[in-house]
């Protein structure tokens, strides 16, 4: 059995001005940016790279081969995609993980590192685990040796689908394509296309599940009915650090609209992907109305954490009253002492009695302060919230 190559992909928002800054650190390992130059210079010697191509063909893109047998292309929207070549049926899973180990260990710590400043990736984000499509593309085989290639990686069905130019027989990570008519370019175009939209729906199912997670986090702290004074700043800084995360996230998503509707337009403009639109044309525009959904949820996420906010910044306000009503307490304890010795004697003077007059009416306004600073910490305020069936 002869297998053509094996792509591997991925994607996240992008631009052109960023694909000039890969560029120029592939061609000479520098950049404009206050980043180490001796790791820089390190990081672009460790992909290894050969020839180095830039190009426009609808979108700007890069492309380069390494001494491993690779190819890697990187598109101005952010679409990264690798071939491996020269493959043999007998070392597919060896020759897929060499594969995803030059992307995950030699590539993406490179770009990592390049746009290392600037606006943070949310933690809860950068710390999921990317699970890749393979495509493995075919040269006129039959179908009994792919259904065994199958039954080799994952053993379950997805979809299929036959034309008269390529078929498609599809499992969870592993995409056996067929071809019978087209050319590798025009294979590698469906390809392209198959991983954006892959990626782009992944992302929006992180972010749909990032938004259960962070709203039952926020409802943990928020819908505590009772609450001690002392744990109010703690809570509310909890508070504020899942607001920073939800503006990070929702800046995300509302990007992602330009990069959908270029995809689109492009794909639908090209000759090549005529047939492969037939498979994946309605899907750029229930990718659309996903993408709006998921819009409208992290609203209503933004919503419900700036309430959060406000509700605990009046419950400190509460606090901070309550420490400055226990200080003026004790601060005219102190001055009433002081008026009644003014006027019980005809002129201040020095005695032992005075001093120790004057120590043990500083300890009675030290132990009134712990006592109502206690007494402050330890209060129960009162966090009171609508409750609300979770149907989404």
């Amino acid at each position: 059995m002869k297998i053509e190559k094996i792509y591997i992909g991925g994607w996240f928002q992008r631009t052109t001005l960023q694909l000039s800054e890969i560029y120029d650190f592939l061609r000479e390992g520098t950049s404009k940016l206050n980043l180490e130059k001796e790791k820089l210079q390190k990081l672009r010697d460790n992909l290894g790279l050969e020839d180095i191509e830039y190009s426009i063909d609808g979108l700007e893109f890069l492309q380069f081969e390494t001494h491993e047998n690779i190819t890697v292309k990187i598109f101005e929207d952010g679409l990264i995609v690798l071939n491996y070549k020269n493959m043999k049926e007998f070392s597919l899973f060896k020759d897929i993980e060499h594969l995803r180990d030059y992307y995950e260990n030699k590539l993406s710590p490179a770009i990592s590192y390049l746009f290392s400043l600037g606006a943070p990736v949310p933690k809860e984000l950068a710390n999921i685990e990317t699970v890749y499509p393979y495509f493995i593309v075919l040269n006129n085989e039959s179908k009994e040796n792919i259904d065994l290639l199958l039954q080799k990686t994952e053993g379950q069905k997805y979809f299929e689908y036959q034309s008269t130019n390529y078929d498609v027989l599809r499992g969870d990570k592993y995409y056996f394509i067929n071809n019978k008519k087209k050319t590798i370019k025009e294979v590698e175009r469906y390809i392209e296309e198959q991983i954006f939209i892959r990626e782009f729906k992944a992302q929006l199912h992180r972010y749909l599940n990032l938004h259960r997670i962070i709203w039952e986090k926020i409802a943990d702290v928020k819908e505590n009915a009772r609450i001690k004074g002392k744990n109010i700043v703690k809570l509310s800084s909890k508070i504020d650090g899942y607001e920073k995360t939800i503006n990070l996230i929702d800046a995300r998503i509302n990007q992602m609209s330009t990069y959908l509707k270029t995809r689109e337009k492009i794909a639908k403009g090209d000759v090549e992907l005529k047939e492969a639109l037939d498979l994946i044309g309605y899907r750029y525009e229930t990718l659309g109305n996903t993408l709006a959904y998921m819009q409208q949820l992290w609203d209503m996420t933004q919503n419900y954490v700036k309430s959060a906010a406000a509700l605990f910044r009046d419950l400190r306000q509460d606090v901070t009253s309550q420490s400055i009503s226990s200080l003026t307490i004790v601060t005219s304890m102190g001055v009433g002492a002081s008026l009644i010795g003014l006027f019980t004697e005809s002129a201040p003077t020095f005695t032992i009695f005075g001093l120790a007059y004057f120590f043990i009416l500083a300890l009675i306004g030290f132990i009134s302060n712990k006592v109502m600073k206690t007494v402050s910490e330890n209060k129960i305020y009162e966090v009171t919230d609508m409750e609300y069936d979770k149907d989404i």
